[in-house]
């Protein structure tokens, strides 16, 4: 299973063609939009947020709420596209249009994308960049994310995200019972934390970055529960499974790090404090005493819940612009500035979750025979069962 996304921050729409979804797989443009909306949410977000509706506009693979087997397409809209027709459109332009409507840059952000990507592809305009660049390519990537969680839901398995720390405030420890209700509380709260009793400290550090012209990062986790035993592979080293997700984190925009299950936490601890004792019991089968491992031993699925986090950075774009040096001239000006979030861990959250997603759902797709939903779900279920009775 695999996609490929399309698309500028301000071009026309952002587009994803998706290969591998088995056929007969219920799934409507709501699943989508559903996903995609959660992506807009957050305290924090900037005006962007304000203009786009992101909607979904399904092009192909999909017929009567049930997919064909065949490429999905998926296309967002950009409802900003009508103010950047001339400055973004395929067509060429005249010498005398470009002063007017062009918009050129020439001073990289520091953080960003902007220097590198003109260095590596030539480009005297950083536009060029920084439009593929943006965040918003995110949105597609929630959108196949969404398509993958629908997969996994239909088939047992249920996935989560929420922020555990914003600017340096930290939520304390707080035991949720079930993904359905880390789901509900963090819904409902506009930094999409789990303790209520940080959420204004991690607000009022995102007033104050945004009224400094700064901004500020934080770490997030997703939690899968319901994926069986054995997904991946410890043969090779581009199949194990916690490489993948790993991957999948940093690719993220603004991502720096990622830990699965205690991650880094391990470096302190004894060997007796890291590795989770195996148990079993008739009814589940085998499973593990504690979780230290997030969900993952030899770069396979060991049957537990799956915890990664990842750290997202500050986002580079600041209205209190650090200094940078035109490419032109070779003189230093402050780097320039474009529409920006303050804080965009929530909607990372969010983003998270669908890469993670996506990963367990291809890496099912692959390991078992998918050609045919009905038939993935059976298979699935009778492999389940020999995890249980080996």
């Amino acid at each position: 299973m695999r996609y490929l996304t399309a698309g500028e921050s301000h071009g026309p729409q952002l587009t994803t063609i998706i290969e591998g979804l088995p056929a007969g797989m219920p799934i409507t443009a709501d699943d989508i939009n559903e996903q995609l909306a959660r992506r807009q949410k957050g305290h924090g977000r900037g005006r962007r947020m304000q203009i786009e509706k992101d909607q979904v506009f399904i092009g192909s693979g999909i017929r009567h709420g049930l997919t064909l087997g065949s490429p999905v397409t998926l296309v967002v809209e950009n409802n900003d596209w009508k103010h950047w027709t001339k400055i973004m459109g395929s067509e060429p332009i005249s010498e005398e249009e470009e002063e007017d409507i062009k918009r050129k840059i020439t001073r990289p952000r520091p953080g960003h994308a902007d220097l590198n990507g003109g260095i590596k592809y030539g480009h005297r305009d950083l536009r060029n960049v920084l439009e593929r660049s943006s965040a918003r390519e995110t949105t597609v990537r929630v959108a196949a994310g969404a398509a993958a969680k629908k997969l996994l839901s239909l088939l047992g398995i249920e996935i989560a995200s929420h922020v555990l720390e914003i600017g340096g405030v930290k939520a304390n420890p707080a035991p949720y019972t079930s993904i359905k209700e880390l789901q509900e509380v963090t819904e409902a709260s506009t930094v999409r934390c789990f303790d209520s009793s940080v959420e204004q400290e991690m607000k009022d550090a995102i007033d104050l970055a945004k009224k400094n012209g700064d901004s500020i990062g934080g770490i997030v986790e997703v939690v899968v529960e319901g994926m069986p035993a054995g997904v991946g592979s410890y043969v090779h080293y581009d199949r194990k499974l916690d490489a993948k997700l790993a991957a999948a984190i940093v690719s993220i925009n603004a991502f720096k790090g990622v830990e699965i299950g205690i991650g880094f936490e391990a470096a302190h601890r004894f060997g007796s404090e890291v590795h989770d004792e195996i148990a079993y019991n008739e009814e589940s089968g085998y499973y593990r005493k504690t979780n230290r491992l997030g969900g993952f031993e030899g770069g396979m699925t060991s049957g537990m819940p799956i915890i990664v986090r990842g750290v997202m950075k500050p986002i580079p774009t600041l209205y209190k612009p650090l200094k940078s040096v035109d490419i032109d001239s070779k003189e230093v000006f402050t780097a320039s500035v474009e529409r920006s979030d303050s804080c965009a861990v929530p909607a990372a959250a969010v983003v998270a979750e669908a890469a993670v997603a996506w990963e367990l759902a291809a890496a099912i797709v692959e390991q078992f025979p998918s050609d045919r939903f009905d038939q993935l779900a059976a298979y699935l279920e009778s492999y389940r069962k020999e995890t249980r009775e080996f």
